[in-house]
C-alpha cells in the first residue's frame, strides 16, 4: 500500500504501550512531521478534549525493531545459493520482502550480511516500501570461517565479494581493517563478524573462535573511529568471550552462554541478540527447504543449547534485544520475512513477560546500533512515530504480534503506510 504522508495525525487508544514503562488505558499521540509531539493519557492533554477526527485504535505500540535479518533473497536455506542467485534476482525478491515486513508492522530492521545496505536507499528515497533499514554491508569472516563458502575454490568467493556478493573473507590486521572500511565506503552503520563457527557453512565448528584476539580488536577499533559498533556471530564460548575482550557491542545467538559468558556480557555491557525463531523455525521446516545434511547434524547439536542459553540470559539479567535472523525470500520457506513477531513470543517462552518481550522488540532494540542508533522504538514526545495498531493486546496473548492480520495500522515516519 503507497504511503499517504500526513503532516499532524491524532490517535487514540484503548490501550497504549510505550515500550518502556507501563501501559496506559485511554492513550492518546500526536504526530506531527514524521515525529511523536505528544503522547499520554487522555484526561492529561495539555489542550483540552481529542480531536473528533483521531484515529481510534484497540492497542498501539512502537513499531515492531527485527535486530538481526538477512535480504538475500534467497528461497533454499543453504549458503551456497548465495553463489547461484543472480543479484538482481536476489534484489527483485528483497523488495517483496521488505514489503512483507511493514505489513507486519516491522517499521526498523538491522541488518546484519545482505543487500540490505543498497534497498536501503532504494526504500529511503521512496522507491520501494519497507522498514528503515540499518545494514552492515558484508558478513566478515576469516578464510575457511562463517562466510566462505567451503566447497568454492577461494577466488569464487573472493570474485562474489568483488562483484556484489554478501560474503566477505579475510586474514591479518591489514585485510580485516581494509574490510571495516570498504563497509565504511559503501555506509555500512555498523559492521558484522563472524567470532565463531556456524551451522550453514560446511566445515567451520560452531565452538571454534573465529579471528585471533588481534584481528577482533583491530576490527573493533577501526569500527569505533567512525561510531560503529561491531556485532558478533557467536555460538560458542570461546567466540563468545574473544568478542567481549575485543570490544563487540552485540553477541548474536549465543548457543552455548554460559554463566561466566552471562557475567562478562553484564560487565562489558553488551546486549544478546537472542534469534529464538531461527533454530525454532529450522528445525520445523530446515529439511524440506534444502538445508544440507552436514547443517542439519549441526543444527540437532545447537537447538536445545540455544534454548537453555537464551533462558539463562533473561534469568540472569544479561540485556536483551529481539532479533529473528530472517533469511529466506518467500512465505513458503524456512526464514521468511513477516513472520518477526514470532520472536517476542519465543522470549515469552524463555522467561520474559510479555511487556519485556515487547521492551526488547522496541524501546531496547536501537541500542544495538551504538552511536548510530535512532530516537525509536518508544512512544514518547520526540521520539520518531514509527507506531503500530493492533486489534488485540499482546499483553494478553503475545501471539498477536507474529499475526500480520491483527496489525490494523502501521506509521512509518509519520506517514501511513497501512491501515484498513
Amino acid at each position: 500500500m503507497p504511503e499517504r504522508s500526513e503532516s499532524k495525525t491524532c490517535i487514540r487508544a484503548d490501550l497504549l504501550i510505550p515500550g518502556a514503562g507501563e501501559p496506559v488505558r485511554d492513550g492518546v499521540v500526536f504526530i506531527d512531521d514524521g515525529n511523536i509531539h505528544w503522547a499520554g493519557p487522555a484526561d492529561e492533554l495539555p489542550d483540552g478534549e481529542v480531536p473528533r477526527d483521531a484515529i481510534k485504535v484497540p492497542c498501539l505500540m512502537p513499531g515492531l525493531w527485527d535486530c538481526h535479518v538477512h535480504m538475500t533473497g534467497l528461497v533454499r536455506t543453504s549458503l551456497d545459493e548465495v553463489m547461484r542467485v543472480p543479484v538482481p534476482v536476489a534484489a527483485a525478491r528483497a523488495c517483496r520482502d521488505a514489503q512483507a515486513a511493514l505489513n507486519a508492522g516491522v517499521t526498523s530492521v538491522r541488518e546484519v550480511g545482505g543487500y540490505g545496505i543498497h534497498l536501503a536507499k532504494a526504500i529511503d528515497e521512496g522507491s520501494i516500501p519497507g522498514p528503515h533499514v540499518y545494514a552492515a554491508g558484508d558478513l566478515i569472516s576469516p578464510t575457511g570461517g562463517h562466510a566462505d563458502l567451503h566447497t568454492y575454490s577461494t577466488g569464487c568467493v573472493a570474485d562474489l565479494a568483488a562483484r556484489g556478493g554478501w560474503l566477505h573473507t579475510c586474514d591479518g590486521e591489514a585485510e580485516c581493517l581494509r574490510a571495516v572500511r570498504l563497509q565504511l565506503r559503501r555506509g555500512a552503520r555498523l559492521v558484522k563478524v563472524c567470532a565463531s563457527g556456524g551451522v550453514l557453512t560446511t566445515y567451520d565448528d560452531p565452538h571454534h573462535q573465529q579471528f585471533s584476539d588481534r584481528e577482533l580488536a583491530t576490527i573493533v577499533e577501526e569500527a569505533a573511529l567512525s561510531d560503529r559498533i561491531v556485532a558478533a556471530h557467536c555460538h560458542g564460548k570461546a567466540g563468545i568471550m574473544a568478542a567481549l575482550r575485543a570490544g563487540v557491542r552485540t553477541i548474536e545467538h549465543g548457543t552455548f552462554l554460559d554463566e561466566e559468558c552471562a557475567e562478562a556480557m553484564k560487565a562489558a555491557d553488551a546486549i544478546l541478540v537472542t534469534t529464538r525463531f531461527v533454530k525454532v523455525r529450522m528445525m520445523e521446516h530446515g529439511r524440506r527447504t534444502g538445508l544440507p545434511d552436514y547443517a542439519w547434524k549441526k543444527l540437532v547439536e545447537t537447538a536445545d543449547a540455544h534454548r537453555r542459553a537464551v533462558e539463562l540470559a533473561v534469568a540472569t539479567g544479561v540485556r536483551i534485544a529481539s532479533g529473528t535472523d530472517t533469511l529466506t525470500s518467500g512465505p513458503d520457506t524456512a526464514l521468511p520475512w513477516g513472520l518477526h513477531g514470532m520472536e517476542p513470543g519465543l522470549l515469552v517462552e524463555a522467561g520474559m513477560t510479555p511487556l519485556q518481550a515487547i521492551r526488547a522488540a522496541t524501546a531496547d532494540a536501537p541500542a544495538t546500533l551504538g552511536p548510530q542508533a535512532p530516537r525509536s522504538g518508544r512512544v514518547e514526545t520526540g521520539y520518531d512515530a514509527d507506531l503500530v495498531a493492533l486489534t488485540a493486546s499482546p499483553l494478553d496473548d503475545i501471539g498477536v504480534l507474529a499475526d500480520a492480520d491483527k496489525v490494523s495500522h502501521v506509521w512509518k515516519s509519520g506517514a501511513l503506510v497501512k491501515h484498513p
